[in-house]
């Protein structure tokens, strides 16, 4: 019998799991013409949306069980830096949505067994610096749960936040410093405090010394909104206590790769 200890939280695999379930139960009965709706991400249609899930799924799982072949995939990618994320959006976008939905859910279930027999301690590559199963588990949640928001907002659904929403805030809090510096700008020196009210209303999610003078405070899914880049901060209800807090709410992102776009007010 494996060691508990060695092994991905079976909490973390099951809120990832849940997650895709949810997002499924969006796009599992939608037509073709459904898969063709636009989303708020320019240029992408739902499909592209749940093409973009699949290829990193399949990417995550290459990273976890053949590490040779996916330096090869980086290697693709190196190539073309500034399009191999659209491209590969498009390949599978431009499959019959039956197919895709297919490849996505076998996708979801191979990535989550070798998540489960993974080693925790190990360390599997990235496109970014190496990260644990644990690390790459949260990483696939919160990637879902941001682009299922796209899915949702083009398709006029409301989602109902869970608990699950925890992964994603912390990948948010610890992205601060590559927030800044991916924009070339110093990361402040002092840490934050971040408080944020879970989605029940009553548990509060804190991140930092409670003494820091730079704060962050407000609702768990503002948060997760505005580091996920799926709504612009003046609609969201987050209040910055400092200078550097407030500087990094206009550019927060939990995401690896460039700086992004965001969102354009609602009003705009």
């Amino acid at each position: 019998m494996s060691d508990p200890s060695s092994s991905v939280p079976a909490d973390l695999l099951a809120d990832l799991r849940a997650e895709g379930e949810e997002l499924d139960a969006l796009v599992g009965d939608l037509d073709p013409a459904g898969w063709a709706r636009p989303t708020p991400a320019p240029g992408w249609s739902l499909a592209h949306q749940i093409a973009h899930l699949e290829w990193t799924d399949r990417a995550a799982l290459l990273a976890l069980t053949d590490a040779d072949a996916f330096a090869k995939q980086v290697e693709t990618a190196l190539a073309a830096p500034d399009s191999f994320v659209d491209d590969g959006a498009a390949e599978g976008a431009a499959l019959p949505p039956g197919e895709l939905l297919a490849r996505w859910r076998a996708g979801r279930s191979a990535l989550g067994e070798a998540l489960a027999a993974a080693d925790a301690g190990e360390r599997f590559p990235w496109y970014g610096p190496p990260m644990k199963a644990a690390s790459m588990a949260s990483a696939r949640l919160m990637e879902t749960w941001a682009h299922g928001q796209d899915v949702a907002d083009a398709l006029g659904a409301t989602r109902t936040p869970t608990a699950r929403l925890r992964h994603v805030a912390r990948i948010g809090v610890r992205a601060r410093n590559y927030a800044f510096a991916v924009r070339g700008l110093p990361a402040p020196e002092a840490e934050f405090r971040v408080e944020l009210v879970a989605p029940d209303g009553v548990e509060v999610w804190a991140y930092g010394p409670a003494d820091a003078a730079q704060r962050v405070t407000g609702p768990a899914l503002d948060f997760c909104l505005l580091v996920t880049q799926r709504a612009h901060r003046t609609d969201l209800a987050l209040v910055a206590t400092g200078a550097d807090a407030d500087r990094w709410l206009d550019i927060a992102q939990a995401f690896a790769g460039p700086a992004g776009q965001g969102r354009e007010p609602r009003d705009a």
